[in-house]
Parts: structure tokens; C-alpha cells; sequence
């Protein structure tokens, strides 16, 4: 890690971690350890007793397979859909002036 690095600490399922990282990811990290708390506490609410290691590997695996099929915040989903309505917008008028113009 680079020397200008920082380090914060994190609370996760009610354990503080201490992890170091460049500045300007500071606030990236804190958010990607406030969605890791809450994926793993929902999984122990809705789960037996299990334990944190198990509840973890469960919260990773939910998270890679949403990043895998393109899930993700609802923010991340709205984009999209914004981005999809603009191109087929787009299309429309392209083909619009096309026709126009022939």
C-alpha cells in the first residue's frame, strides 16, 4: 500500500476492523463496509445460528452473483434503465431523420 495511505476503522456485525487504504477511497470503503453489515445481518436475522465466517462467505457469494448478473445497488439499476431508455430514444430519432431524409 502506497504511504500516503490511511486507516480507518469499520464495524461490521458489531466487531471493529481496522483496514488501511488511499485517501480518496476513504469514503468507497466505509459504504462497501456499511453494505457488508447489512447483508450480513440480514442473513443472521433470517438464518439459524449461524456463524460469522459462514454468514460472510453467504453475504460474499450473494454479492458476487449480483455483480455477476449485472445486479447492484438501485441507483446502479436506474442508471441502466435511464441509459436503455436513452438509446432506444436515440434509435427512434435516428431512424426517424433516416427516414425523413430518404
Amino acid at each position: 500500500m502506497a504511504d500516503d495511505a490511511i486507516t480507518i476503522s469499520v464495524r461490521i456485525m458489531g466487531r471493529e476492523y481496522t483496514v488501511s487504504c488511499p485517501p480518496d477511497e476513504h469514503e468507497t470503503l466505509v459504504a462497501s463496509a456499511e453494505l457488508l453489515n447489512e447483508r450480513m445481518s440480514a442473513i443472521r436475522r433470517r438464518g439459524k445460528a449461524l456463524g460469522t465466517e459462514r454468514i460472510a462467505v453467504m453475504a460474499a457469494l450473494n454479492l458476487a452473483r449480483e455483480l455477476l448478473a449485472g445486479g447492484g445497488s438501485k441507483e446502479d439499476r436506474a442508471a441502466r434503465e435511464r441509459a436503455a431508455e436513452r438509446i432506444k430514444q436515440l434509435r427512434l430519432d435516428i431512424d426517424s431523420t433516416i427516414a425523413r431524409n430518404s
